[in-house]
């Protein structure tokens, strides 16, 4: 695989073979770039090259020599997984559940049995659990199995005190505070927000591989303010899918087309991804999980503790945590968030 880049006074110019995965087109205008024969060309202005064009290659270049392990391969991690395999990143894994582990085998992935076994050798090892006691413990077994320039990044959804509590474990070693928002679906499509948090040599290694599974957005210099970046997404996740469920409910009991309340309501003012997402599993009464309803409680907990640090009043977020855990109560916590309908349905 070659790569040239070029430049002159007046223009850059990108050749790359298709199967790299090199983010042309987020570079060129449509009417700047064309294909030849297996080559892709792309003629910039210069002042829209330089710098940017030639990180673009070089992370491009990176990214498939760089060696990733990913820890936890669940709902999240291992279509994220699957994802950087599909852009030509060497992947191993570690998760508790085999059968995960032999799908990201079927993959094209390599498996281990331990967290320090995946570590071993690798330039970038994700942390992708479910809570903060899984990462702590995944991360206090990376101390001391961990190259001395690897770096870790941490995916999982985790309170800002646990993100900077967890960087504290390694010690002497890169740490990106790296949460995700987007689901399965994002991840599956490489279309995740991933809120980026941690020095500038952190993030700089860490983008050859996120680039691959969505869009990183900067959102401060420390680690923790990536955190606390999602649990404002959490926070409005959480009291939307309730408000969706607590719509839905309503709707469903008067008698309403849930067919024609999605169209109404996806055309309107009202609408929301977690409704457009949420209302068809309603409808269905499918709530095999993409997203757990364990998860919300966990999460909006979070966003309780940090509003509570931040002297900021939670109304809706306590309102909206009460219900997901009425769904626990009444033995759904392993359902899709979207089954939280249910309480409304059951009381009413």
């Amino acid at each position: 695989m070659a790569i040239l880049f070029a430049a002159n006074a007046n223009f850059g110019l990108i050749l790359g073979a298709d199967t790299l995965s090199l983010p042309i087109g987020r570079l060129a205008t449509t009417d700047s770039a064309q294909d030849v024969g297996i080559l892709k060309v792309c003629c910039l202005p210069r002042s829209r090259t330089g710098v940017t064009v030639a990180r673009s290659v070089r992370d491009a270049i990176r990214g498939h020599t760089m060696k990733c392990t990913i820890i936890g391969l669940g709902a999240m991690g291992l279509p994220m997984a699957k994802r950087l395999l599909q852009a030509g990143v060497a992947v191993t894994g570690f998760d508790v559940t085999d059968r995960r582990c032999a799908a990201l085998v079927d993959a094209g992935g390599r498996a281990t049995d331990s967290v320090v076994a995946a570590a071993d050798g690798a330039d970038i090892v994700i942390v992708m659990v479910i809570n903060a006691v899984q990462a702590h413990a995944v991360v206090a077994s990376l101390a001391g199995a961990l190259a001395t320039e690897a770096l870790v990044v941490l995916g999982a959804t985790v309170s800002p005190h646990d993100a900077r509590a967890l960087a504290k474990l390694v010690p002497g070693h890169l740490f990106l505070d790296a949460p995700v928002s987007g689901g399965v679906a994002g991840a599956e499509s490489g279309r995740l927000a991933i809120m980026a948090s941690g020095s500038d040599e952190a993030l700089a290694k860490a983008t050859p591989v996120l680039h691959h599974l969505g869009r990183i957005y900067r959102v401060g210099s420390e680690v923790g303010q990536g955190s606390l970046v999602k649990a404002v997404n959490q926070l409005l996740c959480g009291v939307h899918i309730i408000a969706a469920a607590e719509a839905f409910a309503f709707a469903r009991s008067a008698g309403v087309d849930p067919n024609i309340l999605m169209e109404v309501i996806g055309a309107g003012a009202a609408q929301s991804s977690m409704f457009t997402t949420r209302a068809p599993r309603m409808r269905d009464n499918d709530f095999t999980a993409k997203s757990a309803i364990q998860l919300f409680t966990k999460d909006l907990a979070i966003v309780l503790d940090a509003t509570r640090d931040a002297g900021v009043p939670a109304f809706l977020t306590a309102t909206a945590l009460q219900v997901f855990q009425a769904a626990v109560v009444r033995g759904l916590a392993e359902a899709d968030d979207s089954a939280v309908v249910q309480v409304y349905e059951q009381i009413a």
